[in-house]
């Protein structure tokens, strides 16, 4: 019998009987395939725009791309908060051209419209000459079809029927919970400075990258040796067939979204000390842990700070909270090339010296310089120029996990979780209609 499929109509197969997952690796380098995805999924989904934090004050915005579109994220001049197509009603161009900052006006350079930040019309030179039919009201900015938010974390959709966001968030609602518990007053905060870069590699690399635990040994050996030289223990308990130090557990939200559930071994600047942190944090934490405990009690307490969770919300939102809190969105510029836009997350009531804690742990592991993220992205742009040979070598085997039994649990360094990704993604793709 051969392991590998023969059926070539379907870029993803699933063999139940030969407990093999397969995805084609065309779909990491065809320019088709990323065009019915433009159509299929990010047109139809809701996609991450920005959180509320970003936009403290009226005026404030974000002029960034969302489902292929310039949007203007922003908080109009009484407070409400608004996600406006960036192209001018009369001829295209980009009202907002700055990436951020506060304006009391949007204003097109090539003829002079102008635009309040609510998106209405506000002046159009030489208004007369147009027609009697025309309608100045019917001329404002067009906002996105639908915008919505769960606890600050905002999303549009291109998709007027789409169901409305709490229901398309679904179980994902739990670990969006989880992550903002941390702040005794459930408001986190994005903290200022972004990271953005480019990966020459498919965007869906960063989704399987994000919520694989697997490749930690291999990838990762520099950072898991820092842990380890840190006085932290990594050696996974004898006898337990476990590749890293704790059992984590890899699980299905539904509609597409999906998570590493893992208790923590390498440090929470939010409510557990670990040698990295320096003796002199000690106390700190240990406090931060016994509001967290006084607050929402031993068990909730414990599910915060002595667990971690990498969050992948469909198609392409990660939350990764792990040594610190990450928001990760990813876009594609073509089939084999990606920017990558990351923000630190913070609950609003840290002290300086926590924050500073929070940031060190977020450099050190995710930023652009730090442990993780080099060696993600060369391990991602490895495997793109791998696909090159797609036509001789077409599937990646994704299949880890899947001998065991329908009451096994999948790990986190099982492929059980990516599968969900991919399950989703074919579903929207590959219908014939």
């Amino acid at each position: 019998m051969n392991y590998l499929p023969s059926n070539t109509d379907f870029h993803v197969v699933e063999d139940k009987e030969k407990q093999g997952f397969f995805v084609n690796r065309e779909v990491f380098v065809s320019p088709d395939v990323l065009e019915r995805e433009q159509r299929r999924i990010f047109d139809r989904t809701w996609i991450y725009v920005g959180h509320g934090s970003e936009l403290k004050n009226p005026g404030d915005f974000h002029s960034r791309p969302v489902a292929g579109r310039p949007v203007i994220f922003c908080r109009d001049r009484k407070g409400e908060v608004r996600a406006l197509i960036n192209s001018c009603r009369h001829r295209g161009a980009l009202v907002c051209r700055e990436r951020n900052g506060n304006a009391r006006q949007f204003y097109c350079m090539y003829h002079g419209w102008t635009y309040n930040t609510d998106g209405s019309i506000k002046q159009i030179p030489g208004e007369e000459a147009y027609g009697s039919g025309f309608d100045r009201t019917q001329m404002g900015l067009m906002p996105v079809p639908r915008l919505d938010s769960y606890r600050d974390f905002y999303f549009a959709s291109f998709d007027r029927d789409i169901d409305d966001l709490s229901t398309y968030l679904g179980k994902a609602k739990d670990y969006i919970d989880l992550v903002l518990e941390q702040s005794p007053s459930g408001r986190m905060e994005i903290i200022s400075g972004t990271q953005e870069y480019e990966v020459k590699g498919n965007w869906k690399l960063m989704v399987e990258n994000s919520v694989d635990d697997y490749h930690l040994l291999a990838t990762h050996s520099t950072w898991l040796n820092y842990m380890r030289n840190s006085g932290v223990n990594i050696a996974p308990p004898k006898g337990s067939g476990l590749l890293l130090p704790t059992k984590g557990y890899g699980k299905d939200l539904g509609n597409g979204h999906l998570t590493t559930d893992n208790p923590n071994f390498r440090g929470r600047p939010v409510a557990k000390w670990i040698s990295v942190y320096g003796e002199e944090a000690k106390a700190d934490i240990d406090a931060m842990r016994a509001e967290l405990v006084k607050r929402l009690g031993e068990g909730r307490a414990a599910r915060v700070a002595d667990t971690n969770r990498n969050l992948s919300i469909f198609p392409n939102l990660i939350i990764n909270d792990g040594s610190a809190v990450t928001v990760r969105h990813f876009y594609p510029l073509g089939p084999d090339r990606m920017r990558v836009i990351a923000w630190a997350l913070g609950p609003v009531e840290e002290t300086e010296a926590q924050r500073a804690r929070r940031l060190y742990a977020f450099l050190t592991f995710y930023g652009p310089g730090g442990f993780a993220t080099p060696d993600d992205v060369a391990a991602l742009e490895a495997a793109q120029q791998g696909y090159a040979a797609y036509r001789d070598v077409p599937w990646n085997d994704m299949s880890r996990g899947m001998a065991k039994g329908p009451d096994e649990e999948q790990l986190h360094t099982d492929e059980g979780h990516l599968r969900v990704f991919w399950r989703k993604w074919s579903e929207m793709m590959e219908k014939r209609t």
